[in-house]
């Protein structure tokens, strides 16, 4: 029960958060015009320095290990090209497939990973871990797919989009934060105060913007026409990818901490920043909304499921 309890006082927040953003566009407060300047702003500036905040401030040279970094990294990259080539096969419609690649692979490991894992634990070294094995991937796989799958329509050259992949991976700014960040880590440098703070109020803007700002895109006339991928992508993400994977990481021997943090990986909702990066390059805004609503939702529910059965199993 308090594991039950503990999800639902994450995720439910986070839920209520959007359904503020939402009752705010109804009213008339927020209009389409923030909605677009807001994503660019998250896009390019609090994401980046959330990012580059967390990664940073992990101490990778005492905590590393190679085998759970290895296992993160590879499920991570597992998980996005099987729903990649899934999509190809049975999702139709074109102009959904980036979005609902994105949303069903991408975790909210920096959001909601460390409080779950702290909640269980204490402070936690894995899960700093786990992000640094993971966060970068999500991105740069995500750029891949949403160049890809952009304007579908227009059938440029592959060699083209590779390209345009490559220059999206080098200007993306989340990956820039991630790289300064890792960069930041491995030479244990410490900025003065004053950036400090500066970074740390910049970054703590990034989640309740981003999450303002897709319940006053949201859009539940078109989510609904979106319904059964939104419910695909959903069952994906915190169902499918725990179920195939968690009994390897058991066969690999992670328990405690490492296993929590890789249930995150795999099974906590769909992160708000995957609204932003569909909405700046071009892809379904409107089904990326859906999925995160749907997860966060749902997911008090899964994770604590997820839980209990690893508590049962003694795995935890």
């Amino acid at each position: 029960m308090e594991n039950f309890i503990f999800s639902v006082n994450v995720t439910i927040p986070i839920f209520l958060v959007m359904v503020i953003g939402w009752g705010l566009k109804q009213i008339g407060m927020l209009n389409d015009d923030f909605v677009t300047v807001a994503n660019r702003f998250n896009f390019k500036v609090t994401l980046p320095f959330m990012l580059f905040r967390d990664i940073s401030s992990v101490d990778i040279r005492e905590v590393f290990d190679l085998k759970y970094v290895l296992f993160c990294a590879l499920a991570s990259t597992a998980c996005f090209w099987l729903i990649w080539g899934g999509t190809k096969l049975f999702l139709k419609e074109k102009s959904m497939r980036g979005a609902f690649v994105q949303a069903s692979f991408r975790s909210s490991a920096a959001v909601m990973g460390l409080a779950f894992i702290q909640n269980i634990y204490g402070s936690s070294a894995m899960g700093p871990l786990m992000i640094v094995s993971a966060v970068p991937l999500y991105n740069i796989y995500s750029v891949i797919v949403l160049t890809f799958e952009a304007d579908a329509e227009k059938n440029e050259r592959n060699t083209d989009k590779i390209k345009q992949a490559c220059i999206n991976i080098l200007k993306n700014p989340i990956i820039i934060g991630i790289f300064l960040g890792l960069v930041m880590a491995l030479l244990s440098f410490e900025l003065p105060t004053i950036l400090t703070k500066t970074i740390n109020s910049v970054a703590q803007m990034a989640t309740p913007l981003a999450l303002v700002v897709i319940g006053a895109g949201f859009e539940g006339r078109k989510a609904l026409a979106k319904l059964k991928p939104t419910i695909a992508a959903s069952l994906i993400k915190l169902v499918i990818q725990p179920l195939l994977l968690l009994p390897v990481a058991a066969m690999l021997g992670f328990t405690g901490e490492k296993m929590i943090a890789i249930l995150i990986m795999l099974a906590s909702p769909t992160t708000p920043s995957c609204f932003i990066m569909a909405k700046s390059m071009k892809n379904d805004g409107t089904l990326t909304a859906s999925i995160i609503v749907m997860t966060t939702l749902l997911a008090a529910f899964t994770l604590t499921g997820w839980i209990y059965i690893l508590k049962t199993t003694g795995l935890i």
